[in-house]
Formats: C-alpha cells, structure tokens, sequence
C-alpha cells in the first residue's frame, strides 16, 4: 500500500508512520474500533511522514524509530523536524527498540510518549489518549529505562548529538546562517533553529560562536 492521506476530522486525528505496511495497517484496525480516534494519514519514510503531516495536521503521530534498513535511529531526527515544524504535536514512539539511552534521546528530541510494540491494546490507546490531552505517556519498560537514563552519569557530549545535529553543527562552523543550513539540509528555517538551540543546550554554551570553538577543542568538528 502507498502512503496515504484521508479526508474529514473526528476528536483525535492521528497519523502512523512504520516503514512496513502491514504495521500500519494493524495499528489502523485497532485504532479506528476507537470512536473517537480517526486515522488521517499514513507514511513510511522521512520524506512521506513530513508531506502527511504538513497535510492533514495531526493531533498525534504514532512513530517507529526505524524507518529504512540503513538506521534503527533515524526516527528521532524526523521527531524533532516534526515537532518543530507543528508545536503541540504529540509524537508517540512505537518501536521494538529499548534502551537508556534511546529513550532519553527520543524524549530530547520531541517525543511526549514510547513504548513498545508488544504493548497491550489497551495501554495504547490510553498513551495516545494521554498525550492528546498535553500529557505524557511511558510503559512500564520505557518509564523504567527514562528514570535510569535521569539518574545516569553524563555520557560524552559527542554521543549526545544526533546526526542530524551533528550536520547542523558542521555547517554552522563554515559560518552559514540558519537559512543556508536549512537550504542545504531541505529543512526549514524553524527546525535548524531547534537544532541549533539542543547543540547549544547539549554544549553548554549560550551562542554559535562559543559552541563552535569548544566543538573544535573537543574534535567534534
């Protein structure tokens, strides 16, 4: 089945995104038994997420991390693009990875739930239930791994960076502004300031200059 986007609006409008259709499709059955839930699009890639949402404009957005055979991860970068480009979306992860750190990054960059995909229908639908109403939703497994992830020692600043942030970062030490890396990245102008702000943040400085000059000292560029 091609990606998809359907018409018409109902309490929660919901969008999946699984690289595999049959995922989708199952998820579709069980969600749409929900009166009050309608699933308004589908996608299976970074590119096709982006386009449905910017469509349909989506309360939630059900997302696996993976979403090709090259990266288990890259689902983050698409999480943090959408939520910069639709603030008050909730991003729920659904994925069959976890760990520590992996919720951590998911948590930074967007996602107001995860759990995994062996999660009871009925834990599902009150996460996505949660999150419409602006707040928050963990499994057992995952709320677990996040407060292990809190009480951890810090990680070295390298590993915290995603790869898109990691892009971002080079691009700003050959002195390009947020519209050249946005044009460069086919990113808008909105999420490179979002990434600028997690590379600063993640840094622990307070302007582009300063987070270039320790990247260079720390050899992450």
């Amino acid at each position: 089945m091609t990606d998809t986007v359907a018409t018409g609006t109902d309490s929660i409008d919901i969008v999946l995104i699984d690289d595999h259709a049959i995922v989708r499709h199952g998820l579709r059955s069980i969600l749409e038994r929900e009166p009050d839930f309608r699933v308004v699009g589908e996608a299976s890639s970074i590119e096709s997420a982006r386009a449905v949402v910017n469509e349909v404009r989506p309360a939630i957005v059900v997302l696996d991390l993976k979403l090709s055979t090259g990266s288990d991860t890259e689902g983050l970068d698409l999480c943090a693009t959408l939520v910069a480009d639709h603030p008050g979306l909730g991003v729920l992860v659904l994925t069959t990875f976890i760990d520590d750190h992996l919720v951590m990054a998911a948590i930074q960059n967007g996602a107001r739930g995860y759990v995994v995909k062996d999660v009871d229908t009925s834990a599902l639908i009150r996460a996505i239930r949660d999150i419409s109403r602006g707040g928050s939703a963990f499994d057992a497994r995952s709320a677990a791994a996040m407060v292990r992830g809190i009480h951890a020692a810090p990680v070295e600043t390298e590993s915290k960076l995603t790869a898109r942030e990691q892009e971002v970062l080079e691009l700003m030490a050959r002195g390009m502004s947020n519209v050249e890396i946005g044009r460069k990245l086919f990113i808008s102008d909105t999420t490179v300031k979002f990434h600028v702000g997690n590379i600063l943040r993640k840094l622990g400085v307070s302007r582009r200059s300063e987070a270039v000059h320790l990247a260079g000292k720390m050899g992450l560029i």
